[in-house]
């Protein structure tokens, strides 16, 4: 799934980011909007990890929605 994939179907994935992620809030997903950095800046807020990490979760999951 490419970026452009996910950004479409970002309402759909919204409940597999919540099992994921479960202290993102809705308003969190829906700002986020298919924007990863925002996201992974919403899931290092939230979790008090480093950027890194964070990112390294996001580009991961986005990897697992490409099989």
């Amino acid at each position: 799934m490419n970026q452009d994939t996910i950004k479409g179907q970002w309402k759909q994935l919204g409940g597999t980011m919540k099992q994921k992620w479960g202290k993102l809030t809705d308003d969190d997903l829906k700002v986020a909007e298919g924007n990863s950095e925002y996201l992974a800046g919403k899931v290092q807020e939230r979790y008090g990890i480093a950027r890194d990490e964070a990112d390294a979760q996001v580009r991961e999951f986005e990897k697992s929605l490409r099989h």
